[in-house]
């Protein structure tokens, strides 16, 4: 793979242009406070002096390939919702129903008009019940012809932020990528990447996929997976486990239906699962959302336990409270996946990228431990591996 100064390089010998060569331009379906938190980060990093001792806290890769966090622009932006759809992008990211924290409110004013997307099953019935600061009110708008949209852009990826259940919705866009071969980072636990026959499509048309289900930084799930793998290696047997969570934003209001959970259940029990060497019944393995809590907006408290035995067959209990703003915590990871994915996308690489995946996603197409798929991203990114 080679680097991205090459690439660059490369294209000026064609008559390229360098400055847009050193962007990665990316569309987001979904401005909840996932997005809200990704924007305010790209220019908070933006901001920092290049002598700033801050300007690498908080991310794992300050540097992925040439890239860094302020090369990102927002190019296009997709949503549903009256407050949004027909806005600026700098006042969409900051309307009802999101609830994050602001940590960078000084956003720049970006030339992007939010477009009116496809509603599909992106909106739980359930959420007319409760007032509209808390829910999602859909305006009365034709939706856009999305591919057309993302080929007017100049759109190098499209990050998927929809509601937890949108399945029909994550197909409808992850299909506009691939007519209009821009790169897809499927943040949410809809199997997309991970589907063999979705995964197989966007390698024939040589265009990069990163998902499904994104890690949060320091979450629930990546603590639940060190914490299992560590009781398999230091030789105890766990007997049972669970991880409840709960929180106040539109995520876990969504997820009161559960009929939408079926695929998020899947992939966040699969993601601990798959550290435990010894198989355990559906009734000793319980993870997944476990209420709604309003007045805690974008904060998630995980309550994690787990009991085993050990030397002597002596049992023994672990117990971890972890409270997080959710939507930042995510926002790193999502930092560092687009730019992963952009120099796949630079060097012509196509399909599922095994290494990315495996090491920022719950449920990628292969699971390894994460100390494996994190030495893995860094061979990807010094490009000793293709995917």
């Amino acid at each position: 793979m080679a680097d991205r100064t090459q690439v660059i390089d490369d294209v000026m010998v064609m008559g390229g242009n360098k400055n847009d060569m050193g962007k990665i331009h990316i569309a987001i379906t979904g401005l909840g406070n996932c997005a809200s938190s990704l924007i305010q980060g790209i220019d908070y990093y933006r901001s920092l002096s290049k002598d700033s001792p801050d300007k690498s806290l908080g991310l794992m890769h300050y540097d992925i390939g040439g890239y860094l966090p302020e090369d990102i622009e927002v190019v296009a932006a997709f949503d549903i919702d009256a407050r949004k759809v027909n806005k600026p992008l700098k006042e969409a990211v900051f309307a009802k129903p999101n609830c994050t924290k602001l940590f960078f409110p000084e956003i720049r004013d970006y030339p992007v008009t939010v477009h009116m997307g496809e509603v599909l099953d992106g909106v739980s019935p359930h959420m007319s019940g409760y007032p509209d600061d808390r829910r999602f009110v859909v305006a009365d708008e034709k939706p856009c012809d999305v591919v057309k949209a993302l080929r007017d852009s100049g759109a190098d990826i499209l990050i998927n932020y929809l509601p937890v259940g949108s399945e029909n919705a994550t197909r409808y866009y992850a299909n506009a990528c691939l007519e209009a071969k821009v790169a897809f980072i499927n943040c949410i636990p809809v199997f997309i990447a991970s589907d063999g026959e979705w995964e197989k499509k966007f390698e024939e048309k040589r265009i990069p996929i990163i998902g499904d289900d994104i890690k949060s930084q320091i979450g629930a799930t990546i603590i639940h997976r060190m914490l299992t793998k560590l009781f398999m290696d230091r030789g105890v047997k766990i007997n049972h486990t669970y991880q409840l969570n709960v929180g106040g934003n539109t995520d876990f209001l969504n997820m009161l239906n559960q009929n939408r959970l079926k695929l998020k259940k899947i992939s966040k029990t699969e993601a601990v699962q798959c550290q435990i060497t010894h198989p355990l019944t559906n009734e000793d393995v319980h993870i997944g959302p476990s209420d709604y809590v309003p007045w805690m907006k974008d904060n998630k408290v995980c309550f994690l336990r787990i009991e085993g035995h050990g030397f002597g067959n002596m049992p023994m209990h672990l117990e971890l409270r972890l409270s997080v703003e959710d939507s930042p915590n995510s926002a790193g990871v999502v930092i560092d996946a687009i730019r992963c994915c952009k120099i796949a996308k630079d060097s012509g690489t196509g399909g599922m990228l095994i290494s990315p995946s495996s090491y920022f996603m719950k449920h990628p197409g292969n699971q390894f431990s994460d100390e494996e798929a994190r030495e893995m991203v860094e061979e990807f990114i010094l490009g000793k591996r293709q995917r």
